[in-house]
């Protein structure tokens, strides 16, 4: 049951962070140059839950070794 919460988690998590990141996409028709544009992508947390996501998706399709 942990494990699919958690996969249900990582995928929300990782929507969540690739969903804004596209929208901040339109700031470089604003003017922004492309360093400016990652500078501030960096800068935002909606960034770094892709990667929260992700590591929560490979934790729970994670597969225990049987011995």
């Amino acid at each position: 049951m942990f494990k699919i919460i958690l996969f249900f988690l990582g995928i929300f998590l990782t929507s969540f962070g690739i969903f804004f990141t596209l929208i901040y996409t339109n700031l470089l028709t604003m003017g922004y140059s492309f360093g400016e544009f990652v500078k501030f992508i960096i800068s935002t947390t909606e960034f770094y839950l892709i990667f929260l996501g992700l590591i929560c998706l490979f934790i729970s399709l994670e597969r225990r070794k049987k011995k």
